[in-house]
Order: C-alpha cells, then sequence, then structure tokens
C-alpha cells in the first residue's frame, strides 16, 4: 500500500522535522509501508550536499531580506527554489523492498514525472548526466534525495504555476545552459493543483507497482496523522 499524506501549503521548515521522523520511525519500526508526502512550499532557497557558493547570487542575508528561507540540507543536488505553485512530493521509502537500487529509483521518479506531462500532450525526457524531467531544453521537475539506513527521504519538484522569475535569483541545480519551466507555460493556462497531484499519484502507482492508495488531508493539522507526538508510527 502507498500510503499518501497532504499537508497543503507549509514552511520548510515546520515540514522537514516532519519528514525526518517519517524517515527515522521507517527505519525502527519497518511497518511494511511506503509513504508519499505533498506539499507546496512557502518561498525557499535549499542548498544541498552538493551546493557550489557561486551558485547563489546574492548573499544569504539579502534572500531572508526578500521573504525566502534559506536552508543547508543533506539532500543530493546542489541549489534549488520552491514555492507556491509547485508539486512536492517527498516519498518515504524502505528501499531494501524496492531493489536497493538508488539509481533505479531516481530514474523512477523521473518516469512518474514523464508520464504526468504525457498526460498532458507533452512529450517529457531525460538529458544524460542530469537528473531530473525535462519538456525539450527545458527542466520541469527536479529531483533531490536522500538515503540513510536504505530508507529515502527529500524528493522531487514538479513546476505546475510557479513564479519563474524566482529561479533567475539563482543557478538552478547549477545548471546554466538550459531553462526552467512550468507545466502552466507549456500549455498556456495553469492545471488545478489537485488534478496535478491526482495524475502523479496515478502515475506513481504505475511505475512503483503499488495496487492499493491510502490518502489522508493533514492540511489543516499541518502535521503528519501518521506520527504521534514522540515520532512513532500510528497506522
Amino acid at each position: 500500500m502507498l500510503r499518501v499524506h497532504l499537508l497543503g501549503r507549509l514552511a520548510y521548515s515546520k515540514t522537514t522535522p516532519q519528514q525526518v521522523a517519517l524517515k527515522d520511525a521507517v527505519r525502527r519500526e519497518h511497518p511494511g509501508d511506503d509513504f508519499l508526502i505533498f506539499v507546496e512550499h512557502e518561498p525557499v532557497i535549499t542548498l544541498g550536499r552538493g551546493w557550489k557558493g557561486g551558485n547563489l547570487l546574492m548573499p544569504i542575508e539579502r534572500y531572508e531580506e526578500m521573504g525566502f528561507e534559506v536552508h543547508r540540507v543533506t539532500r543530493g543536488g546542489d541549489v534549488t527554489y520552491h514555492g507556491p505553485g509547485q508539486l512536492v512530493a517527498y516519498p518515504v521509502f524502505d528501499l531494501t523492498r524496492h531493489g536497493k537500487d538508488i539509481h533505479r529509483f531516481l530514474h523512477d521518479l523521473e518516469e512518474t514525472a514523464i508520464r504526468v506531462l504525457a498526460s498532458y500532450g507533452i512529450e517529457g525526457g531525460r538529458k544524460p548526466g542530469l537528473t531530473g524531467a525535462w519538456a525539450g531544453d527545458a527542466k520541469v521537475c527536479a529531483i533531490g534525495v536522500a538515503v540513510s539506513g536504505w530508507v529515502s527521504y527529500h524528493g522531487l519538484a514538479f513546476n505546475v504555476d510557479p513564479d519563474l522569475r524566482h529561479f533567475s535569483l539563482i543557478v538552478p541545480c547549477g545548471i546554466t545552459d538550459y531553462p526552467v519551466a512550468s507545466l502552466a507555460g507549456l500549455l498556456g493556462h495553469a492545471p488545478p493543483m489537485d488534478e496535478v497531484r491526482d495524475r502523479f499519484v496515478k502515475a506513481f502507482c504505475e511505475v512503483f507497482s503499488f495496487d492499493e492508495v491510502s490518502v489522508r488531508d493533514d492540511s489543516d493539522e499541518k502535521r503528519l496523522s501518521c506520527l504521534d507526538e514522540e515520532g512513532h508510527l500510528v497506522l
């Protein structure tokens, strides 16, 4: 079973502790279920393990003055932006049950995003040596994961209708040769976020071979209903 949790719109700083607590609970308790967290973040810039200083175009203090959170994080990759209009998905998986193959895991996340694009009549693809999902030469979905004790966390960000101007404040993923695109820009209109999320779940289940899905809307509580106050799984 895939257990989907919807957190609504939430600051990155509030989501990360919940995600890490869930990852730790999966490592401790091996529940036999996989989790997929959906969230829209308030404007934030994250610096991955491969971050190079020159890919921030201003001092960190300047970003914070402009209203962006800035965080160093444990995912792979360089610097990226998250914000409203972006579908962020965090799969928390015990990869010992998914082939223990991180490259395959990344490939399957890319395939999910490519299938979402295809559902809107857009031909998506990959670029050799560059993680993510692309439409032509434009990147639509960025991927950056971390794995601890074979449990995955962090994930991907699919551009539905974010403010693309914010990407110009950084060198996104350290890539200077290709632009960033959104589903809204490719279609000429912005599809509803709920619709995109539903198509994402459908594609995700096809790629990862899930037969059953449970969906919990945790957006009112702004916390994962599968965790109690002490960080133990409650299924």
